[in-house]
């Protein structure tokens, strides 16, 4: 299993547009970027590829890493910054399954599913598929489980990504605070790799309108109620005895004396799993 992380940011990207704050001018001078939210996971037994999560920079990204165009694709929520770059294959691939989750969220009223349905019915290339979450089911020689997270007010997954074969293990945690229900962390359990969100360190939670939640030992796990600070996250990966963690959706808040230190990840890294 060869993962690569195509967008490591959250909605705005590191450097954000129009933005001369020291970390986005740092990310400028090291000639590093983190970009909307993107994996490519290439089995290199079939020589398969799927795509978690289509970031709107999609073109940049696969011009800038060389990935394979994906064989199926996974999307974990309908937020822009996860879903958007969908639109880019046209002319580039004559079919694409794209898995989500068929459970009808409160929020919305329809699935994950049944919205890609309904903003790309324009697109013949994209055949939806609806998975039931915490259900394995199977694409590009992986074993997929999706999970459901907290990441209100919308239904969102994080993902297990499992090779049936060699026992790698790929866990995405998603868009979520560090409150996950039990069963998701069950399935996310014990990888080899583990993704999270971990958008701000808990040092900037007070900035936020709704503070910190999830507070453990008087430090946030949670920014606001939607997403995971750094200390979160980082705890999450001790939580489920992760072999290594690698912190994403990151925002340009980051101090820049913070921003770049590990193990905050940037676009482009590569793992062999």
């Amino acid at each position: 299993m060869r993962v690569t992380l195509l967008g490591t940011g959250d909605t705005t990207g590191t450097p954000t547009v129009g933005c001369d704050c020291a970390t986005c001018e740092r990310a400028r001078s090291r000639g590093v970027e983190r970009s909307r939210f993107s994996v490519h996971v290439e089995n290199e037994r079939t020589g398969e590829c799927l795509l978690i999560d289509a970031s709107p920079d999609f073109r940049h990204q696969f011009a800038e890493t060389g990935a394979d165009l994906p064989d199926a694709a996974v999307i974990t929520h309908i937020h822009f910054d996860h879903l958007d770059g969908l639109g880019n294959f046209y002319r580039l691939l004559d079919d694409l399954p794209v898995h989500a989750a068929s459970e009808v969220d409160p929020f919305t009223g329809e699935s994950v599913a049944a919205s890609i349905r309904g903003r790309y019915d324009y697109l013949d290339v994209v055949e939806v598929h609806g998975e039931e979450p915490l259900t394995t089911f199977s694409a590009c020689g992986f074993d997929l489980t999706l999970v459901p997270v907290e990441h209100p007010p919308m239904a969102c997954y994080g993902l297990v990504v499992e090779d049936p074969e060699t026992g790698a293990k790929l866990s995405l945690s998603g868009d979520t605070s560090y409150d996950i229900p039990e069963a998701s962390r069950e399935a996310l359990h014990d990888p080899d790799l583990l993704l999270a969100d971990a958008i701000v360190p808990a040092s900037l939670a007070s900035k936020h309108p709704m503070g910190g939640s999830d507070v453990v030992d008087g430090v946030p796990m949670t920014f606001g109620t939607k997403h995971m600070t750094r200390e979160g996250a980082i705890r999450l990966g001790e939580d489920l005895d992760a072999g290594e963690t690698r912190l994403v959706h990151l925002a340009h808040y980051y101090p820049v004396t913070e921003a770049f230190e590990e193990p905050l990840a940037v676009d482009g890294e590569l793992y062999e799993l």
